[in-house]
């Protein structure tokens, strides 16, 4: 194909190779094309495709940018739907923006699929895509019926650390016997397919941050399949994905779990960040805010913020703390990208 271009064109094209770790060996033809000085574009659905052997092969002569689902911004944006400060004063426009963002909140945003008006089907056929192609298929799984069980029941408990145990014995009660080791290769597995986004334990020890993680859907759209009356997991799901996109995928964004639990924590930032759908009653608040101000005692904390559904304000507490209080949607468009 190069040459048949340079023969017709007189010179050199540039390289796009979309799903290119289905082609073994791909890495020895990427590496000569760049040793050669061609422009090449290379994409792939699962994460593999940068293991260590083929970083080390490709020789530092990349430059990876990892793709998620539209933000909030880029789903408005797609709509065509105004969300500057000015805009949001008026009452027409503020309603306008609520709207796409329940959308958005529910379905999330995949781009074929954020103008669908029927989002449902089409994010079924979506995950039965990565369930079967891209997790069973690609690794050999033959105990689907495991596999699904033990998703399902990751979405269930989307806001919990996992133990890799417990979710081996929950599945193997449904009558498909599943292994701890096989579970944390079908959550590796998982992973590596972009299904699930892993955060750690800033608070654990290696062994523990391994086993003991919280694990976040990709895409709010997908994790909704699986819940009724979700709106809590789905509020911390967005909070997760937005800040994983914000500060990257690995050791960049961590919760808090040692005495206290505090659901992110962001290093590079010095945040807190508790999620919470709403604080209105007062030991839901008292329970927030007290977390909070145990990890400010812990670790350094610039900023200490609740994220709720729709409430906003600045909260003084008995140690002369502040608190931010911002509902999600107001929180994506000011800080995320």
């Amino acid at each position: 194909m190069i040459e048949a271009h340079l023969e017709m064109y007189g010179k050199r094209p540039i390289l796009f190779l979309d799903e290119i770790q289905n082609i073994e060996g791909w890495e020895k033809f990427a590496r000569r094309l760049a040793d050669e000085k061609y422009k090449v574009y290379i994409t792939g659905s699962n994460a593999k495709m940068l293991s260590s052997d083929i970083q080390t092969t490709l020789g530092g002569r990349y430059i990876t940018i990892n793709v998620y689902p539209y933000s909030f911004r880029e789903f408005l944006e797609v709509h065509h739907t105004v969300y500057d400060e000015l805009s949001l004063l008026s009452t027409e426009s503020r309603a306008a923006v609520m709207n796409r963002f329940i959308d958005y909140f529910h379905n999330g945003g995949f781009p074929e699929g954020a103008l669908l008006a029927a989002k449902r089907n089409y994010l079924t056929s979506v995950y039965q895509k990565i369930y079967l192609g891209d997790i069973a298929a690609r690794n050999g799984i033959s105990n689907t019926f495991g596999l699904k069980i033990m998703i399902k029941k990751l979405a269930e408990s989307v806001k919990q650390p996992v133990s890799f145990n417990r979710i081996a014995n929950i599945v193997s009660t449904t009558g498909s016997k599943l292994s701890t080791t096989s579970a944390i290769k079908y959550v590796e597995y998982a992973e590596s397919a972009w299904l699930l986004q892993r955060i750690n334990n800033i608070a654990a020890k290696l062994a523990e941050k391994e086993s003991n993680s919280k694990y976040y859907f990709t895409d709010n759209g997908i994790l909704n399949l699986f819940l009724i009356d979700g709106n809590t997991s789905l509020l911390e799901n967005l909070v997760a994905i937005s800040l994983i996109r914000q500060f990257g995928r690995e050791d960049s964004v961590f919760f808090y779990n040692k005495g206290v639990e505090v659901d992110f924590y962001i290093p590079e930032e010095q945040w807190a960040i508790q999620v919470s759908y709403s604080i209105k009653d007062p030991e839901t608040k008292e329970r927030e805010t007290d977390a909070l101000i145990k990890l400010f005692k812990v670790l350094p904390c610039k900023r200490l913020l609740i994220i709720t559904f729709d409430e906003e304000g600045i909260l003084q507490t008995n140690s002369d703390i502040e608190i931010e209080v911002i509902p999600i949607w107001k929180w994506l468009l000011k800080e995320t990208q």
